[in-house]
This record gives structure tokens, C-alpha cells and sequence, in this order.
């Protein structure tokens, strides 16, 4: 179940990072940007929690 979570907690972040770096706010860009790279992380970890089983 934390595999879903964390894929699904992932591709939210990911998306919102996506559009917040469209705005013509420089902080609100690079705030998009860690929170897109925050997203990505979150999807890797579900994918090793779904490989290993979710006892990571």
C-alpha cells in the first residue's frame, strides 16, 4: 500500500511543481522546481518500496 501512496503522493508534486513554474514569480519557480524534484524522489521511493516490499 505505501508504494501506491508514495507514487501517487509523487506525481501530485510533481504536477503542482510543473505550474508553479510557469508563473512569472522567480521564487514561485524555483519553488516549482524542488517541489518537482521533491516529486520525482517520492515516485523512486515507491518504486523501491513496490520492488522490495513495503517494509523499507
Amino acid at each position: 500500500m505505501g508504494e501506491l501512496v508514495d507514487k501517487i503522493k509523487g506525481n501530485v508534486n510533481e504536477a503542482i511543481g510543473k505550474v508553479k513554474q510557469n508563473s512569472d514569480n522567480p521564487e514561485t519557480q524555483a519553488d516549482g522546481a524542488a517541489q518537482e524534484a521533491k516529486g520525482k524522489a517520492q515516485q523512486m521511493g515507491g518504486s523501491v518500496k513496490g520492488a522490495l516490499g513495503d517494509k523499507v
